[in-house]
């Protein structure tokens, strides 16, 4: 048997990484295995540039370390692998290589065609040992779609779907608020040692950060295997489904719910109250939820209609005080002062290469904040992209 009939029948035989049989590359290169002629192999090369520029091992690379397979699954749960499952993926991962090794030359050396064929790179790529070093550090790659996204939403119809333009804001962006994000760090860091790690609550003024903080934080510790699912207000009866599937993950998730708010008689009220009460699934040690809210959005536009009534409107405290205690940590984050306010200005000025003389870059960014009803630190970056454009 030649090499390319021993590729062949390996490909064929997949069992752990059959689902690869699926992907339209390998599909290319078994179909130019079987016919053997220039136009099925322009056809798996096409694939190929198409998937990624056209680098057969970067592509192996890419789909094998992203597997969502029976092996890094039970890896995953912490699980004993049986003795035949690692026979079959070490056999495996020699065809995989042999498929990472692949050359236009090795392809097309029987076909006889003295014309010009599409070429393709192939770079040097041990594939068992990097496949067997991400298996063994699989809490900080993941598997699956975690492994190549770190951000997520929640669809409509309840599914966990990769944020195909993530938010990238980083630590080294944010100004001031350091006692504040300290705190998020703190409890971020406990999650990734799997030690206990509490469900945070956010509130203070628009603009201050809070959303900032979280996305910042989950950048930062991405490669520690951290990623960041974002769920909105009206699907918070989806979160036990969502706890469901993420708990036997190696990965650690933070579940995060901006600008929170009810209105009367919302069921999602009582959804998000019955998870933090800590039911078995909801202390999964794996996941948290990071929540922000500005207070007094919440009290203006849940209950306003019961204002007129001191007995309802002690209700409505209550139930807010409830659903706060609820959270294990809670932080404020106050509108800046001016002081604040202004060094956050000169930061991001100096950052933008803004060498304006600092009073009168006070003058404009005061100004600026006072025909706004205010200071936040995200007016302080709108007030410099106001500046950039006119300077």
């Amino acid at each position: 048997m030649n090499k390319l009939s021993e590729l062949k029948t390996g490909l064929l035989t997949l069992t752990i990484f059959r689902e690869m049989l699926e992907d339209q590359v390998i599909a290319g290169l078994l179909a130019f295995l079987d016919k053997n002629d220039v136009s099925s192999y322009a056809d798996f090369v096409a694939k190929l540039y198409n998937a990624n520029g056209g680098n057969i091992s970067e592509y192996v690379r890419e789909i094998t370390g992203n597997s969502e397979n029976v092996y890094v699954k039970t890896v995953g749960k912490g699980e004993k692998v049986p003795a035949y499952l690692e026979e079959a993926l070490r056999a495996e991962l020699k065809t995989l290589q042999m498929v990472s090794d692949l050359t236009p030359e090795t392809l097309t050396e029987d076909l006889g065609f003295m014309g010009y064929l599409p070429r393709f790179d192939t770079t040097e790529y041990d594939v068992t040992a990097k496949y067997i070093h991400r298996v063994e550090n699989i809490g900080k790659f993941g598997y699956g779609i975690y492994a190549r996204n770190r951000m997520f939403y929640v669809s409509e119809d309840g599914n966990i779907v990769p944020v195909q333009n993530p938010d990238k804001t980083n630590l080294r962006e944010l100004i001031d608020y350091e006692y504040e994000r300290n705190i998020i760090i703190e409890n971020t860091k406990a999650l990734l040692s799997e030690k206990p790690a509490a469900n945070l609550l956010l509130t203070g003024d628009a603009g201050t950060g809070k959303s900032s903080s979280v996305k910042a934080v989950a950048n930062e510790f991405f490669e520690d295997g951290l990623r960041i699912i974002e769920v909105r207000k009206d699907q918070l009866r989806s979160i036990q489904k969502i706890l469901n599937e993420l708990s036997s993950n190696p990965l650690k998730f933070i579940l995060f719910i901006d600008d929170l708010s009810f209105l009367k008689d919302d069921d999602n009220f009582n959804a998000l109250k019955a998870v933090l009460e800590g039911s078995v699934t909801a202390k999964s040690d794996n996941v948290v939820i990071y929540a922000t809210s500005n207070r007094r959005h919440i009290i203006k536009e849940s209950f306003s209609d019961r204002e007129g009534d001191d007995i309802h409107r002690n209700d409505t405290m209550q139930e807010l005080v409830s659903l706060s205690e609820r959270f294990g940590v809670h932080i404020t984050f106050s509108k800046p002062n001016k002081a604040t306010f202004l060094n956050i200005v000169h930061h991001i000025a100096a950052e933008k290469g803004i060498t304006m003389e600092e009073k009168e870059l006070d003058l404009l960014a005061e100004r600026f904040a006072l025909e706004r009803g205010g200071r936040s630190a995200r007016l302080a970056k709108q007030f410099i992209d106001n500046l950039l454009s006119k300077y």
